[in-house]
């Protein structure tokens, strides 16, 4: 009986430790907004942290949607040619891609390397003492360090997932194409004819946006939260990448029910 009493308190304990949290996080978010002014007044701090976040990231974005390009490429002219359909794969590269692969796999390419490095960025700023000497000369560092920052990443990432789709339905069609010897005109007017503007590039546009200020969030809140030690940094920058994961799979669930529910 003791055991169970002592596992339903620990339990109650870190349900309501993860709580508090997210009511730090919330009011943290809300400061970052409130303070933003800075963040579009003196816009280089923010085109700087988008050159950081964004243009650093590329090469990764590039590179694995080329891949994935390919493989979609792959997988898809295997699948459809049993079906006599093989003319149809540009339209299933240029759909997973924009509607789901796109923007998810974007989003945790951008976690992993953009929001580790600004977690790490920020906690080392609180280790050193950076932020708490900017308080002591009366400058806010949530509006000259987090902010930039925030707004940086959250532009960033729908530029990256749609080149991270542009990318990959130009690898799919290497190896449908050029590779296979699909007709490249049956490619690309069948993709023409299935992709839509609003329901297929649109929507994936809107689970980038969310999954940047979702990435961003964290990231940024984990690094100002950060316990000012090597293991604390350490081990917030390992909740980001985790946390970033869960938020971008579970968002993209909520979205997806939501934006093709109709369909």
């Amino acid at each position: 009986m003791q055991f169970i009493l002592a596992l339903f308190g620990a339990l109650g304990a870190r349900v309501n430790g993860a709580i508090t949290r997210l009511g730090f996080a919330s009011r943290f978010i809300l400061a970052v907004l409130r303070l933003s002014g800075p963040s579009f007044v003196r816009f280089t701090l923010t085109i700087r942290e988008i050159y950081f976040a964004g243009v650093m990231s590329l090469v990764i974005i590039s590179v694995s949607g080329l891949f994935v390009g390919m493989v979609l490429g792959l997988q898809g002219y295997d699948i459809l040619v049993r079906y006599a359909s093989a003319d149809a794969v540009g339209s299933m590269v240029a759909l997973s891609l924009l509607r789901e692969l796109g923007p998810v796999v974007a989003a945790l390419l951008f976690a992993s390397r953009a929001g580790s490095a600004i977690t790490a960025e920020i906690g080392l700023m609180k280790t050193t003492e950076q932020l708490a000497a900017m308080e002591m000369m009366a400058v806010d560092p949530i509006a000259r360090v987090v902010a930039p920052r925030f707004w940086g990443g959250v532009i960033s990432m729908p530029i990256l997932a749609a080149i991270f789709s542009i990318v990959g339905i130009f690898g799919g069609y290497l190896i449908a194409v050029i590779l296979i010897g699909v007709d490249e005109g049956a490619f690309w007017s069948q993709m023409q004819a299935a992709v839509d503007l609003g329901s297929d590039v649109g929507n994936g546009f809107i689970k980038s946006f969310v999954f940047g200020i979702a990435v961003t969030w964290i990231a940024v809140f984990e690094g100002y939260d950060a316990p000012p030690t090597a293991e604390g940094v350490s081990g917030a920058t390992t909740r980001t990448v985790v946390w970033s994961a869960l938020a971008i799979l579970g968002l993209d669930f909520i979205l997806t029910a939501l934006m093709f529910r109709g369909a």
